[in-house]
């Protein structure tokens, strides 16, 4: 995919940030293994959060969306799912422009449900003649490869009745930390599995927050400032062994914390349901309390 968006020129790639926002970062965040799976085993399944010792924290709807930097994003629209959708063959005729024979002919059933392979949809990004639906048709493959990765090299049906809600301005942010949380939940309890939520924004979000950070974070308020793009430049060591992550995350004092992510710019939060100091999240395949109000220092809020 990262070469894809190498060919690419410079009107193509303002038009896929504006509408999709940061996404392509996400391409060259190199998933640490040792780190994601030491990272686990420090869910705190019961409050939807990760403990370490006495310290709590959480990746929240603030962090996310400043991470991803859509500028067509509403923070206030929620995914939810409809009680009609078009089928799979017409929401990709949709987003691909392609006739109804070409989409057909590439729908596949895999498991419980459809799905179409990345490969199909590689081969037209490369030769699509319209702009806007070449920029859709890849956003649409790292949200099914990357964010939402149920189905290797293909992508789930359930993406697509995701992604055709987000030219409607519909915030991706809840369904993304949804399947995040419940692909944690179950992977913790199975003490294995395959993660099906995306690694790469949630190792994005934990370097943001730990080993403090001694930049100077003025450029957050500039509207060119990329927090993911900065995360993806800057060096990391990549030989630290699960035993060696399990020790430091062991031994996490509140001053290794770098509590509000120095990208952050402080705003309204998201911390409660009307009565209730829980927010419920809706995912594409599922549902998930979430609790912002245990890591309220990472907003510096009281």
């Amino acid at each position: 995919m990262k070469e894809i968006l190498d060919q690419w020129d410079n009107a193509t790639k303002q038009l896929f940030y504006f509408n999709y926002g940061d996404l392509p970062y996400l391409l060259s965040v190199k998933v640490d293994k040792y780190l994601f799976q030491t990272l686990a085993q420090f869910r705190n399944p019961a409050y939807n959060c990760f403990t370490f010792g006495k310290v709590d924290l959480v990746p929240t709807v603030e962090e996310y969306t400043t991470l991803l930097r859509c500028p067509k994003i509403q923070v206030n629209k929620a995914y939810s799912r409809a009680t009609s959708v078009p089928t799979l063959l017409k929401k990709l005729i949709n987003i691909t422009g392609m006739s109804e024979q070409w989409v057909a002919a590439r729908i596949q059933q895999k498991g419980g449900s459809k799905c179409v392979p990345w490969k199909s949809l590689r081969d037209l990004v490369l030769v699509h003649p319209n702009v806007k639906k070449r920029s859709d048709v890849f956003a649409l493959g790292i949200y099914g490869l990357v964010i939402f990765p149920k189905a290797l090299r293909h992508i789930d049906e359930a993406v697509s009745d995701f992604f055709d809600l987000l030219s409607k301005g519909v915030t991706p942010v809840p369904a993304i930390l949804a399947e995040t949380f419940k692909s944690l939940n179950a992977c913790r309890r199975a003490n294995e599995g395959r993660f099906i939520g995306c690694a790469q924004l949630l190792l994005a979000w934990f370097h943001s927050h730990f080993w403090k950070i001694k930049k100077v974070s003025y450029r957050v308020f500039s509207d060119s400032y990329s927090p993911l793009e900065e995360l993806v430049a800057t060096p990391r060591r990549d030989d630290i062994s699960k035993e060696k992550w399990m020790a430091i995350l062991q031994n996490l004092q509140d001053e290794d914390v770098e509590w509000r992510a120095p990208w952050l710019i402080p705003d309204e939060i998201l911390y409660r349901c009307r009565d209730f100091d829980w927010v419920f999240l809706l995912g594409i395949w599922g549902l998930v309390g979430y609790a912002p109000l245990l890591v309220s220092r990472q907003f510096r809020s009281r």
